[in-house]
C-alpha cells in the first residue's frame, strides 16, 4: 500500500522546519583555524519537512504539515514563509520558545556542512492533527524525535507511511531504524552507503514495499515489490541546464513521487516524475521545488529514462 486510494491531494507530513543562514563557498574548509571567505549567503527557510510541504503545495496537494515552531522571531519568520493556501501548519510549541536554526555551509559542488544553531524540543508529545486520520492519502514523516510517536498511529491507522532516511547508513539498530521499519516507502541517499542494493534488499525485507536510493547526478535506483516480485529499476536524471540551488532537492524528488503515486501513475512513470521535480529543484533558487507545477514535472519526466532490471 504505497498510498490509499482516497483524496490524492490530501497528505500529512511531519518532521523539522528551521530558519537557517546558508553560505556558499568554493569549497569546505579544512577542520583547521582559519577566515574563510563565503561567495553569497542567504537567510530563510530550511528543514527537509518544509521542502516537502512547499513543493507539494506547488504540485498541487493539499499538505498537513505538522512541525515545532518556537515563539521567537524566527518562529514567525518560518510561519511567514510557510503561509501558503494549501498548507496548514499545525505547530507544537518548544519547550524553550525557540526555532530550529542552523547555519549551513555549501560548497560548489553541492556538499553540506550543518552547523546546528538551536535544536528545540516540544513541550510534550503530541500528535495535533485536526480532526484525525482519515482521508490522507499518505504521510512523509521525517527524522525527528517528535515524528516517532506518530509512526504507529499512522500504520493503525492504515495510512501509507513514507519516510527520508537521508543519509542512512544501514547499520545496526541506529536512529533511522524505527522509521525504515514502520516505513511502507522509504527513500535513502547513497552519502554514506557502499552496497546500494543491499541497502535496498535490507528495507525490503524489513517490510518496505518501495525502497528508493538517491544518487545525485547519477540518478537513483528503486526496488518495488508487488504480487509479482521484486521489480528493480534504474532511474536517469533529467536535464538541468545551470545547478543554481541544491537545498532540497532530495525533499523535491520525495514529493513528486508521492503525488505522482498517489495520482494513479505507474512506479516507473512515477520514479520519472520524481527525477523530473528533483531537477527543477536543482535549477531553481529557493528551498525544494517551491515553483514546480504538475505540467512542467510532467514534460521533463518524458526525457527521464527508467530501465527495469
Amino acid at each position: 500500500m504505497l498510498v490509499r486510494e482516497v483524496d490524492a491531494t490530501r497528505v500529512i507530513v511531519s518532521g523539522p522546519v528551521a530558519w537557517n543562514v546558508t553560505a556558499r563557498l568554493e569549497e569546505l574548509p579544512a577542520p583547521v583555524a582559519q577566515t574563510v571567505f563565503a561567495q553569497a549567503w542567504t537567510e530563510g527557510i530550511g528543514g527537509t519537512s518544509a521542502g516537502k510541504a512547499l513543493t507539494l503545495a506547488g504540485l498541487g496537494a493539499h499538505v498537513t504539515l505538522r512541525t515545532l515552531v518556537g515563539s521567537d522571531d524566527a518562529g514567525q519568520r518560518v510561519l511567514g514563509a510557510l503561509a501558503h493556501p494549501s498548507i496548514d501548519v499545525h505547530a507544537m510549541p518548544t519547550a524553550d520558545g525557540l526555532t530550529e536554526r542552523h547555519v549551513n555551509l555549501i560548497d560548489a559542488s553541492g556538499s553540506r556542512v550543518s552547523v546546528y544553531l538551536e535544536l528545540p524540543q516540544p513541550v510534550e508529545a503530541e500528535h495535533p492533527l485536526g480532526p484525525g486520520l482519515d482521508g490522507f492519502a499518505a504521510a512523509l514523516v521525517d527524522l525527528a524525535a517528535h515524528s516517532v510517536p506518530l509512526l504507529e498511529l499512522l500504520r493503525d491507522a492504515q495510512v501509507p507511511v513514507w519516510c527520508d532516511v537521508h543519509d542512512d547508513d544501514g547499520a545496526g539498530d541506529g536512529y533511522c531504524r524505527p522509521f525504515t521499519a514502520a516505513a511502507h516507502v522509504v527513500i535513502a541517499s547513497d552519502a554514506k552507503l557502499a552496497d546500494v542494493d543491499g541497502y535496498l534488499a535490507a528495507r525490503v525485507a524489513e517490510g518496505a514495499e518501495l525502497a528508493v536510493c538517491t544518487r545525485g547526478g547519477l540518478g537513483s535506483v528503486a526496488v518495488h515489490v508487488d504480487e509479482d516480485g521484486e521489480h528493480w529499476f534504474d532511474v536517469g536524471t533529467a536535464e538541468v541546464r545551470d545547478v543554481v540551488d541544491t537545498e532540497g532537492a532530495g525533499d523535491a524528488y520525495t514529493a513528486g513521487l508521492l503525488l505522482a503515486l498517489a495520482r494513479g501513475a505507474t512506479v516507473p512513470v512515477a520514479l520519472a516524475e520524481a527525477a523530473a521535480a528533483g531537477a527543477i529543484a536543482v535549477g531553481t533558487k529557493g528551498l525544494g521545488a517551491v515553483h514546480a507545477d504538475a505540467a512542467t514535472v510532467s514534460r521533463l519526466a518524458s526525457t527521464v529514462e527508467v530501465i527495469e532490471r
